[in-house]
């Protein structure tokens, strides 16, 4: 793997290319910062007319995932390729692995480009980090605006009060987070299934090594990153995994 760039001392965009940077912890909010976040976020259009799709895609990479990642090198283009009917897209990896190592890519819109970053990493051993890529969802829909948020894992370490907190705050700004299961943990169910309910999104499960099931999940999530829920209405008439979020989706 090349190596990873100085971690940047403040919260930062990345450029749109290959490279990825340290996504930093995130600090409490107080009141003020929540009365600010609330009124940006009232602010904002989640789909701006004629702009691209922007997808956080967010990976555990821990050593358990090393078969999904490989699968999810291999369908990430056909994100890319159902967004296209319907617009343009831009694609957000953040993953964690290791110690305490959650990095994030800049916007990339060409899948050759993410299959390149993806081949070059590998998973390893560590727990899960699922509040960092949370917040670093909230700190780009206010910076740059995102459209929805793909996560794929299948456990859950970290405090669940703390995760529906930043859940809450995506909810806030109208970014569905789509929670991708794999496997039958309860307790990662029962975290991601309220992640979901509390941004609008969805939760679905996937058998390990099912890549078809994930490849119309992960489908569905770029037909509505491009093109909104009309998008995903019409993918869901021949798409059983469109179908499944649509259905909980508020």
């Amino acid at each position: 793997m090349p190596r990873d760039p100085t971690p940047p001392k403040a919260p930062v965009s990345t450029p749109a290319d290959h490279k990825t940077s340290s996504v930093p912890d995130a600090k409490p909010s107080t009141s003020a910062d929540i009365a600010a976040f609330v009124a940006r976020a009232r602010a904002m259009s989640p789909h701006a007319s004629g702009a691209n799709g922007r997808l956080v895609f967010a990976l555990d990479a821990t050593m358990s995932r090393q078969q999904t990642w490989d699968m999810a090198c291999a369908l990430q283009a056909d994100m890319f390729r159902e967004a296209a009917g319907v617009g343009r897209l831009d694609i957000r990896l953040v993953y964690y692995r290791g110690q305490s190592e959650c990095r994030a890519s800049g916007w990339i819109s060409d899948s050759a480009k993410l299959a390149k970053l993806m081949s070059a990493i590998d998973c390893r051993g560590g727990h899960t980090q699922i509040g960092k890529v949370l917040s670093d969802a909230r700190r780009e829909a206010v910076a740059a605006g995102i459209k929805a948020v793909v996560f794929v894992g299948d456990a859950m370490e970290e405090s669940v009060d703390d995760l529906c907190a930043k859940a809450g705050e995506l909810g806030l700004l109208k970014v569905p987070v789509f929670m991708f299961q794999e496997g039958h943990d309860a307790d990662a169910e029962q975290a991601f299934r309220e992640i979901a309910r509390l941004t609008g999104g969805a939760w679905c499960r996937f058998d390990p090594g099912a890549a078809a099931q994930l490849r119309e999940l992960l489908r569905a999530a770029a037909a509505y990153a491009a093109g909104g829920r009309e998008a995903l209405r019409r993918l869901s008439s021949t798409t059983a995994g469109a179908t499944q979020l649509l259905e909980q989706m508020k």
